[in-house]
């Protein structure tokens, strides 16, 4: 399963926009310099009361398809 890792640091009114529909899609840059994109409803396992800050890992299919978000580091860059 194809991986990359990114930062997100995103505002808990950032976080209320994907909740409420108003955004579709999260674009990230990942660690390496490409732009990734994933669906707004993966937030929801990884959102806090702040928002969210920190290093994630994104898998995905063969296809490109996204499967999951998964933290790997908290917010210290």
């Amino acid at each position: 399963m194809p991986c990359v890792d990114i930062w997100l640091s995103l505002t808990r009114e950032q976080c209320l926009e994907y909740y409420q529909g108003q955004v579709q899609q999260v674009y990230a840059r990942a660690m390496d310099g490409r732009r990734v994109a994933f669906p707004a409803k993966a937030l929801h396992k990884v959102v806090g009361n702040d928002g969210v800050e920190g290093y994630y890992r994104l898998s995905f299919s063969g296809e490109g398809r996204f499967e999951s978000l998964m933290r790997i580091r908290n917010s210290e860059r």
